[in-house]
């Protein structure tokens, strides 16, 4: 049986429908990271865009040069991964280290 982690709705408008298949494409008791589990699971596979110009700030926000800030609107843990969904449909994957990959997953 499938183990999803618990995702944390952080908007006060988000619900779990607006978090789609996403808690779907991850299994806790799948020792891979959420990285190689989106890219297996999720049709367009884990494809990172233009993540060497987000910038991480604190709190999981995101920001992109001449946009506003992304704001997190839900999140979950996978083991030592913290992955968070924002608007426009962008998903992190942030390491213990504070590396972090962002992708579309719309």
């Amino acid at each position: 049986m499938t183990k999803h982690p618990a995702w944390v709705l952080l908007h006060r408008r988000m619900t779990a429908h607006h978090l789609g298949f996403l808690p779907g494409f991850l299994d806790e008791d799948d020792k891979r990271s959420a990285r190689e589990q989106f890219n297996e699971r999720y049709v367009s596979g884990w494809m990172p865009t233009l993540g060497d110009k987000f910038k991480a700030l604190s709190n999981y926000r995101l920001k992109y040069p001449g946009d506003p800030v992304l704001i997190p609107l839900a999140m979950t843990k996978l083991r030592d991964e913290v992955i968070v969904l924002y608007e426009s449909e962008f998903v992190a994957i942030f390491q213990p280290d504070g590396t972090f990959e962002v992708a579309r997953m719309d």
